[in-house]
């Protein structure tokens, strides 16, 4: 039974942690990080991501423009851009070196030692990947709302909102943190291995085959 739960437990971080590392990836290159909707013209409306600015037309769709610098960009994007890198390449990591330490892969069964601590390191791969990922959508965000409430910018200026890039990043790296909060927890769970298992069962057969034997 506990063998089960911890192998539930592992394949469920690993997915969360897959879910949230897809997630993370997609965030860092959608386009709406931050929305603009004109007053003047309803039919459009603009984006703003890492890479790149967009208009969406009503009726030509969307055209965008590459950023033509990247020192010319804000701050927040310059700093972003970098983080979610980070956050991608750490849970990539964590992905490669939590799969080997399943209990599941019959890889590496008699070093368990070993896939203990794959585990625990990509569990904490996977924790570092989603504070890298929250911290620069938060960052932005928060710009976002003082640029909204900046009482030094006329009313008649059109201000950014928030795009739908920055609730798919949150939510990237919440699942990036579950699931490895899930894998470090089967570490941290008492270990009951494949191979200690089947010696129980057939110890336990061992000793009703003797007792069964007649006298």
């Amino acid at each position: 039974m506990a063998l089960v739960y911890r192998t539930v437990m592992q394949l469920s971080g690993i997915l969360f942690s897959l879910l949230g590392w897809v997630l993370s990836c997609l965030t860092t290159y959608l386009p709406q990080w931050k929305n603009l909707n004109l007053e003047l013209n309803e039919l459009e409306i603009w984006t703003m991501g890492l890479w790149q600015a967009c208009v969406v037309q009503e009726e030509g769709g969307m055209q965008c423009k590459d950023f033509d610098s990247f020192l010319a960009l804000p701050p927040e994007l310059r700093i972003s851009r970098i983080l979610m890198f980070v956050s991608n390449g750490l849970g990539l990591l964590g992905l490669v070196l939590s799969g080997f330490g399943l209990d599941c892969l019959k890889i590496g069964e008699r070093q368990q030692e070993l896939k203990k601590r794959l585990l625990l390191l990509g569990g904490t791969l996977f924790w570092i990947s989603g504070i890298t990922a929250i911290v620069p959508v938060s960052w932005v965000a928060h710009t976002t709302v003082q640029e909204f409430w900046d009482e030094n910018i006329p009313d008649i200026v059109p201000r950014w909102d928030f795009g739908e890039a920055l609730f798919v990043g949150w939510f990237a790296g919440f699942c990036l943190i579950l699931g490895g909060s899930l894998l470090n927890c089967t570490v941290c769970s008492t270990e009951v291995h494949p191979s200690s298992a089947h010696y129980t069962v057939a110890e336990m057969q061992d000793h009703s085959s003797q007792a069964t034997v007649p006298k």
